[in-house]
């Protein structure tokens, strides 16, 4: 990806190693003038459409003081975009506790009709009667035993009743789990990873943490506040997110992980089947 950049763009960065955590990988890089930077890229993705979603959507945030990461490069490189961020400081969030959960609580209300004047960014795709690109596919749901056909059939009978878009005009990351956010000394100093990025309801994002925390030893009273926060919102936004992240984190363990890992995300995902 550095060679690529330097022959699109004539930029000459000098990698310093990969980022810790995630699946789909980053890297550190130094410039020349000696600050350091995070280098990732989307394959089969568009310069121009990232700018006009997800980019556009970080600076919108920027604008009202969240820590959103600054974006210093985009270049289409073939089929796909390399990205070069803002290093924010801090250290991924391993465990959230009950003060990192009151923060992020602030952050997803800041996010509130920040793209109210961007109606040309895009809105959420849920994915509830369709398959996604390269994610949220039905068909291992269908093939991998009867529970997991049994999920998606409630999946799809909840796209059947909800609009394929997310609607509103909050900011939504759409992956905000504890792994995405930085902390340096119980505070958080930035949220990452905004690829997916998009228009709708901000309480989308407030599901997806429940997941995050279930795949790690949680402090029984911090799971009960986050399903006290979910109980409280409206059905037509808490069954169709449950519903896509139900259908993004078992089909993914399907493809990737083993069949003890699609049982765990099965166990959390049928808390909500109605």
């Amino acid at each position: 990806m550095i060679d690529a950049l330097h022959a699109q763009a004539g930029v000459r960065l000098t990698l310093e190693g990969a980022c810790p955590g995630g699946q789909m990988g980053a890297a550190y890089v130094r410039w020349i003038d000696g600050h350091r930077s995070v280098l990732k890229w989307r394959p089969h993705s568009s310069a121009e459409e990232m700018r006009a979603g997800p980019l556009a959507v970080t600076e919108a945030l920027r604008l009202a003081g969240y820590p959103a990461p600054a974006t210093e490069l985009v270049a289409q490189v073939g089929h796909a975009v390399i990205l070069v961020q803002e290093l924010l400081p801090g250290k991924k969030i391993d465990h959230l506790d009950h003060r990192s959960l009151d923060q992020v609580l602030q952050l997803n209300q800041l996010q509130a009709d920040r793209l109210a004047d961007r109606p040309d960014i895009p809105a959420v795709e849920l994915h509830l009667r369709e398959d996604g690109a390269g994610y949220c596919l039905h068909g291992p749901l269908r093939r991998h035993n009867g529970r997991s056909a049994a999920l998606e059939r409630w999946i799809a009978s909840v796209g059947a009743d909800s609009p394929p878009r997310s609607t509103g005009a909050d900011a939504v990351h759409f992956d905000f789990h504890p792994g995405n956010m930085l902390a340096t000394d119980g505070v958080i100093t930035g949220v990452v990873d905004w690829d997916g990025a998009a228009r709708g309801d901000r309480r989308f994002d407030l599901v997806t943490p429940r997941f995050g925390i279930h795949a790690r030893e949680t402090d029984s009273r911090l799971t009960e506040r986050l399903d006290d926060a979910l109980d409280s919102l409206p059905e037509d936004i808490m069954r169709p997110a449950w519903a896509h992240m139900s259908l993004r984190m078992v089909d993914w363990a399907i493809r990737h992980f083993s069949p003890i890992d699609v049982e765990h995300w099965l166990d959390l995902a049928e808390q909500r089947v109605i």
